[in-house]
Parts: C-alpha cells; structure tokens; sequence
C-alpha cells in the first residue's frame, strides 16, 4: 500500500509544487487549503504524515496540529512555518508537531525531510532502534517497541512517534549521558542547524508522561551542562 500524505497550505502554487514532487517519490498526496478542511481529512482518513502550513486560514496550523493530537490522532505532524521566531517553532512542537521547516524552502529539501521522518516510523526494513529490544521493563515503564507500545503500571502512554523513539532511544542507551546534539543527530536523523530547544521540548514531554514527579524525575536526569541520561529508579 502506497504511502499516504497530506499537505496543508493556503498557497496553491506551494499545494501544487509539492504534491508533485512527493507524488514523484512515489508517495500519495492528499491536498487541504484551509484547517476546517485538514482537520475533517484527518479525521477521515489514515495519513502516514501530514505537512501543515501554520499560517492558514479557518483554524490556524497551531490549532489543527492540537486538535489532532487531542482525539490521539498520531500521525507524524512536519510543520511548515514562514516565520523565523523560537515562540512559533517551539510552540509547535508543544503542541505535538514532530518536526518543522521555516520557509523558504525547496521541494528536494522537503522531500528530504520527508523521507527522514518515514524512515524513523518504518520499522519494516533493516535494523533500526525499535528492534534492537524486543520489550523493556524499567521500573514501573514498560516499552514494546514493536507494537510501538508503552505502558507505566500497566497504563497506556499516549505518545507521538517522536516521543517514542526518543524514549527508546534513550533506553537503548541507559546509564550513559548523551548530549543534546548526539540526541538530534541520532533521533531526528540529521543536522538541526543547533536548535537543541527541539530535544529539551520532547524530553518535558516524554517526563510529563512517565515520571512520578516532573520537578524530581527517577527515569530522565538532566546532567547540567552535558545533556541526559536515563536510569534505572532506585527500588522504593
């Protein structure tokens, strides 16, 4: 089954541009000019990923990708953004957009993002961090990488892929600190011009969801000046 977008603009020359584009990388494209319109696709329909413009008209970017997330709809959110301030980037990945792209842009380097994100949720192929463990018990976490799955005391975690390959990252790698750029390069799975906010956002995120206490974490430390390291919590 072909692999399945949608890309979400007011501009049609862009809609027009990159559908055509990720149509000739062998992807099915889905267009919405508006949020009313992207939020009913979404809805709708199983997207593998969805390119969101922010600024577009009926509901915002912003609110779409919030909306989204709120009806646990988790499919992999690439925000796209004209405007160049921290506040719109993370704000965005706040709301649970798993990767960003300020324009302008080309297509190829779209394309390329693309391309990077499906590779992290495509478990199918060579050996990748999900199946280096087969399930993981951690204290009171549970992970099933496999079934993408991930449980605190028998609950399920709400968590969106990039969340979730940020923790199984970080698991596959306990008890050794990693930096913030060895984070981005290994999960994001490229250069991030230096932004490291991105990875401190999905750290808050992923602590909001597995730790007992945010303010005093047992799973996710924060090694001042170096980066994080995840741990074993000592038996209560």
């Amino acid at each position: 089954m072909a692999t399945r977008l949608l890309v979400v603009d007011d501009e049609e020359s862009i809609v027009t541009l990159l559908k055509y584009n990720l149509e000739q990388s062998g992807y099915t494209v889905d267009t919405a000019y508006d949020g009313v319109e992207a939020l009913r696709k979404a809805q709708q329909v199983t997207y593998d990923l969805i390119v969101l413009d922010l600024m577009i008209p009926e509901i915002d970017g912003l609110e779409v990708c919030r909306k989204i997330r709120t009806e646990k709809i988790q499919v992999p959110i690439l925000m796209l953004t004209a405007k160049d301030e921290e506040f719109d980037k993370v704000l965005g990945l706040e709301l649970g957009a798993d990767d960003y792209m300020t324009k302008p842009f080309s297509p190829r380097e779209l394309v390329a993002r693309v391309k990077a994100i499906m590779r992290r949720v495509d478990y199918s192929g060579q050996e990748t961090e999900m199946e280096k463990i087969e399930s993981k018990t951690i204290g009171h976490l549970t992970v099933y990488p496999e079934n993408y799955e991930a449980y605190v005391k028998e609950e399920a975690l709400e968590l969106t892929p990039k969340e979730f390959e940020l923790l199984v990252y970080l698991i596959n790698h306990k008890g050794r600190v990693l930096t913030r750029d060895q984070l981005l390069n290994a999960v994001w799975n490229y250069e991030f011009v230096g932004d490291t906010r991105i990875v401190d956002v999905h750290i808050s995120h992923l602590r909001e969801k597995i730790e007992p206490n945010t303010k005093k974490p047992v799973y996710i430390k924060t090694v001042r000046g170096l980066g994080y390291k995840f741990e074993e919590p000592a038996p209560a």
